[in-house]
């Protein structure tokens, strides 16, 4: 995949993410890890690596809150292991910002 391809990948997860936690914002819906990675869509200048690191985090963010508001185990499957394929992408400093 191209680098603007995944940026606008990343892109329509960002937005999607932000819809879902603003649908669910009364039942405690968390993404922090994304937060901690501290790369947007919009900062272009990032590498590949750090957008696709944005994506499987994303894509993780969103399985997990579809997961809890469905009570659905199969998305906990997938985001679990949208987990640990982010986890392949991850600096060892990156790691430690975002891992408890």
């Amino acid at each position: 995949m191209q680098k603007d391809e995944l940026i606008q990948l990343h892109t329509f997860l960002y937005q999607m993410r932000t819809q879902l936690v603003q649908m669910c914002e009364n039942h405690g819906c968390e993404s922090t890890y994304y937060e901690k990675l501290d790369i947007t869509p919009y900062q272009i200048h990032k590498s590949k690596r750090e957008h696709k690191l944005a994506v499987f985090t994303l894509s993780k963010d969103i399985a997990g809150i579809l997961s809890s508001n469905n009570g659905d185990m199969g998305l906990g499957k997938i985001a679990n292991r949208l987990d640990q394929m982010a986890l392949r992408f991850m600096t060892e400093k990156e790691k430690e910002l975002t891992r408890p």
